[in-house]
């Protein structure tokens, strides 16, 4: 298996790229959900553009992450793995729950029951740039290897 390992960590960093694409843009597609009438046709408009990107991107994007996450853990030895990896999986947890509040806020749009503000979505836009940032900086600095 350790032959395929920087075949699985090019596919886990696309993976990751094509996730984070999806948290950094469903935000700030519901900020400007906030800004239509419910029930208009932009509405029927953004809930499918937000549908499509959650279930067809965001969501395969999210899985294959984490198995070529988890496949390259395996190869590289779960032993090796410092302080700096469980720091890393902390970020990658907080961008898997927000992804669930994402779904959930979805939900909400597509109810007509959405209760955040155009405010709200831009504010909670910079939370996965937050811990992609600490992601990326644990993976290649491995401050406390």
């Amino acid at each position: 298996m350790s032959n395929y390992y920087l075949w699985f960590k090019a596919f886990h960093v696309v993976s990751v790229i094509s996730w984070m694409v999806g948290l950094l843009y469903l935000p700030r597609l519901y900020a400007y959900h906030t800004r239509v009438e419910k029930g208009s046709e932009m509405d029927k408009m953004f809930q499918l553009m937000e549908s499509r990107l959650l279930r067809i991107i965001m969501n395969p994007a999210m899985i294959s992450t984490y198995a070529f996450g988890i496949a390259n853990s395996y190869i590289y030895g779960l032993v090796a793995l410092g302080k700096w990896f469980h720091i890393k999986m902390l970020a990658v947890l907080g961008l898997t729950i927000f992804h669930g509040l994402l779904a959930r806020w979805r939900k909400d749009f597509a109810n007509g029951n959405n209760i955040h503000s155009e405010k709200f979505f831009r504010i909670a836009n910079e939370l996965p740039t937050i811990m992609m940032i600490i992601a990326v900086f644990m993976v290649i600095i491995k401050p406390f290897d």
